[in-house]
């Protein structure tokens, strides 16, 4: 099985401590950078409504949904806070080239 490995934008796009939407053959995915500079991509939706996760708030390795504030820790996409309760489904990332690589297979 061969590893799929998408190009999802500048690695200077997303501030640290913030998430950034990246959509790639119609799915959402955000994207997160912590203020070490680490990279990490998970499921675009909230578990609990489908609500981009992009509009939330990040605190540290914290995702706040936008809409009943249910909070995920993205390193892992682990449901940290109700009403979510369903883990986010997380995505190996790598930079280089000052470029944020996806692998989504």
């Amino acid at each position: 099985m061969s590893e799929t490995w998408i190009d999802a934008g500048a690695a200077d796009s997303v501030a640290p401590e913030d998430v950034a939407p990246f959509e790639h053959d119609g799915r959402q995915y955000a994207l997160y950078r912590t203020p070490d500079g680490r990279y990490f991509a998970t499921d675009g939706h909230c578990t609990h409504e489908q609500v981009e996760l992009a509009d939330g708030f990040v605190q540290g390795t914290i995702i706040e949904c936008p809409m009943h504030n249910g909070r995920f820790d993205f390193t892992t996409g682990e449901a940290k806070g109700a009403p979510a309760c369903v883990n986010l489904e997380t995505f190996p990332v790598k930079v280089e080239g000052g470029r944020i690589l996806l692998k989504v297979a």
